[in-house]
């Protein structure tokens, strides 16, 4: 079973993987009918968020049980916003291109030959939105995530690393 869904609603294009284990009790707080999926589910989270801000990111990808990724983009804010699931069983990966564009896929052999080296897998448990600017671990916003380096001969770019309460209040 392919678990991908593609959907386009009021100009916000939802690209999800995976399956929400929540998904009846979602469709019962956005008010959404049973027939709604999860792509539909997604579309409207974020509706919700984009149209109630400044309403974090975090609370509402928190809400969200189960193995997924997914990408949403709206169109009329120029906005991406993208997420993962804290178990990564879904997998996801971004990269730099050639030209100075950041793909994403469910597929690295896509991304190895336009992104090289910068390819890495995208960091379980964060979301990324360009409206907040940053990459964030949504089940703790607070903590910083840091970017560690991988071995050379190694094709990922990067491996991320959510640290700790203890490790920020070391940095300030």
């Amino acid at each position: 079973r392919d678990d991908r869904s593609f959907a386009v609603k009021d100009d916000i294009f939802c690209l999800f993987a995976g399956v929400l284990e929540n998904l009846g009790s979602l469709r019962q707080q956005y008010g959404l009918a049973k027939s709604a999926n999860e792509v539909i589910l997604v579309i409207e989270a974020y509706k919700a968020l984009r149209d109630r801000a400044p309403y974090p990111p975090s609370h509402v990808v928190g809400h969200l049980t189960g193995n997924f990724a997914f990408i949403v983009y709206d169109k009329s804010t120029s906005t991406l916003f993208v997420a993962s699931d804290r178990n990564g069983k879904v997998p996801l990966y971004w990269g730099i291109t050639a030209d100075g564009y950041v793909a994403y896929s469910d597929n690295a052999d896509l991304l190895k030959g336009a992104c090289g080296k910068s390819l890495a897998s995208f960091p379980q448990g964060c979301f990324l939105s360009t409206a907040v600017g940053e990459l964030r671990c949504y089940h703790n916003p607070k903590n910083k995530i840091t970017a560690v380096p991988a071995n050379e001969e190694e094709i990922w770019g990067a491996t991320f690393k959510v640290e700790g309460p203890a490790a920020v209040a070391a940095t300030r």
